[in-house]
Formats: structure tokens, C-alpha cells, sequence
């Protein structure tokens, strides 16, 4: 692990120093830069996190991700999507088109529109660039190297598997509203590319409201990361409403390999629990 965060630091390093905030715009990070921070992050997580291993469920998210990908990636990206066995529901995005999905988010989702809603979301923070704006305010201000330490608290002393936060809280996940709304729409836009009913957005964000209200300390992990309030239901229905009807009757909501696909998930050992 310290030979890749050493990696990570030194990528951060190459970064163009920005003197001022206003400087940003002319502060650029290159897809290259942006790849190899979010490759070697990944590298990181994938020590530190338990991952989902089964084949069939790593084939299953792989096929959904590169079919909602590649209908909005401009830039030819290498993609990857992992499940994260982990309870807490949460997802979160890695700058260059590194995708997690945490066990609990798909375990909690009734359809395949919700879960792909999900991963559009979160591919829209990586298209939009969401996190390489981070790092050039990060940069701008200042704390140069310091930022992957901030972003993924693995730079204290004594990581081991406890640095990064099961539930993804303490990564590139942590956006503004307005980043959030942002990716909500990239989502919404993804999915109808897709031929995927983009309902399922919305639908997942009533979910996890009714859970909050009912179980707060399930969802605590993706409300910490991803501000959520009635505005982005209404936000989203207008996006979808938009849409010529006939169009949206066209789209898939569920099928058959979603629901082997999600049977054979809650068919694992339960996740493990949280490290204190």
C-alpha cells in the first residue's frame, strides 16, 4: 500500500500549480493524470475494501456499467465497475472511470432501472470531471500532495484495513449539491442513451428517503456523500418528463439476468462487518 500511495503522491506532484482560485480554468489535469491518480486509488481500495469476487456478479455490473458508459463517454476511457461487499449503501466514482457500487445499494434496489441509475450517477461525476475540478480547487488552495490524504484519509499512520471507510464516505465521493444535480441529469441522460427506463432514479432516491426515515443508520454512508432531498425527485421527473412518452414506453426496466444477477448477490455469505 505505500508503494502505491507513493505512486498516488507523486501523480499529484506532476499536477499544474494553480497561484488563485480564479486560475483554475487554465489549471488544466490531463486524462492521463486523471487516469493514473484513479488507477493507483483503486489499487488502494482494492487492498483495503472486501470486494464482491464471484464471476457472475463481476460480469453481471462490468456488462450493465460499459452498457451505460460507452453511450456518453467521450473520451474513450478504460471503465470498471466493482462491487463492494459492504452493507452500507453507497456508491461512489474514482477520477478516470474507476466505479463502485456498494452491495447494499443493489441488495435495496427493486429493479434493473434503479441500479443502472445508480451507475449513471456516478458516471456522470467521472464525465463531468467532477473530482479533477476537486483537485485543481485543491491545488488552487493550496494543499497540494495533501489531497488524496484529505480525500481518502490513507496517509495516517497505522491505515491498515480500517483507512478507508466501508461505506465509501471518506473518498472522491463527497461532491457539492451542485455536482450532485449534475450528475443526476448525466444520469437520466445515460440511461434513456441506454435504452433503460431512467425512472428508476428517482425511484431509488424514494427508497433511500423512506429508509432514512425508517432505519437512518442504513443509509447514513450515502446521505453523508450524496445530499439528498425532495428537490432532486422533482428535479429528475421534470428531466424525465421532458422525454416524449412513447419514447420512454420504449425502455427496459427490469429483466430476467437483473434479477439472477441481484439472486445471486443476496446469496453470498453476509458482508463483513465494519472494522471499528
Amino acid at each position: 500500500m505505500d508503494r502505491t500511495m507513493s505512486k498516488a503522491r507523486a501523480v499529484l506532484r506532476r499536477l499544474p500549480s494553480c497561484l488563485a482560485l480564479g486560475a483554475i480554468a487554465a489549471c488544466a489535469v490531463s486524462q492521463q493524470q486523471e487516469v493514473e491518480l484513479g488507477a493507483n486509488t483503486a489499487a488502494v481500495i482494492d487492498t483495503t475494501l472486501p470486494l464482491i469476487r464471484d464471476a457472475s456478479v463481476q460480469n453481471y455490473i462490468n456488462n450493465l456499467g460499459n452498457q451505460l458508459a460507452r453511450v456518453t463517454d467521450t473520451r474513450s476511457l478504460a471503465w470498471h465497475f466493482t462491487v463492494v461487499d459492504s452493507k452500507e449503501v453507497n456508491a461512489f466514482a474514482l477520477p478516470g472511470g474507476f466505479i463502485y457500487i456498494n452491495r447494499g445499494l443493489i441488495e435495496r434496489a427493486q429493479n434493473m432501472s434503479q441500479v443502472a441509475g445508480a451507475l449513471g450517477h456516478e458516471i456522470g461525476h467521472v464525465t463531468l470531471r467532477h473530482s479533477v475540478q476537486q483537485m485543481q480547487q485543491a491545488q488552487g488552495a493550496n494543499t497540494g500532495v495533501g489531497l488524496l490524504c484529505t480525500l481518502t484519509k490513507v496517509c495516517n499512520s497505522g491505515v491498515s484495513q480500517a483507512a478507508i471507510n466501508l461505506g465509501g464516505t471518506a473518498l472522491f465521493a463527497k461532491f457539492s449539491r451542485t455536482d450532485e444535480s449534475e450528475a443526476d441529469a448525466e444520469g437520466v441522460k445515460t440511461t434513456v442513451l441506454a435504452g433503460i427506463d431512467p425512472q428508476g432514479i428517482p425511484a431509488l432516491f424514494r427508497i433511500l428517503l423512506d429508509e432514512r426515515t425508517s432505519n437512518p443508520s442504513a443509509v447514513d454512508a450515502f446521505f453523508a456523500t450524496h445530499p439528498l432531498e425532495e428537490d432532486r425527485i422533482t428535479a429528475t421527473q421534470a428531466q424525465i418528463a421532458a422525454y416524449p412518452p412513447a419514447q420512454l414506453q420504449k425502455l427496459t426496466k427490469d429483466n430476467a439476468a437483473f434479477q439472477t444477477f441481484r439472486r445471486r448477490l443476496m446469496a453470498l455469505p453476509p458482508s463483513p462487518v465494519p472494522k471499528k
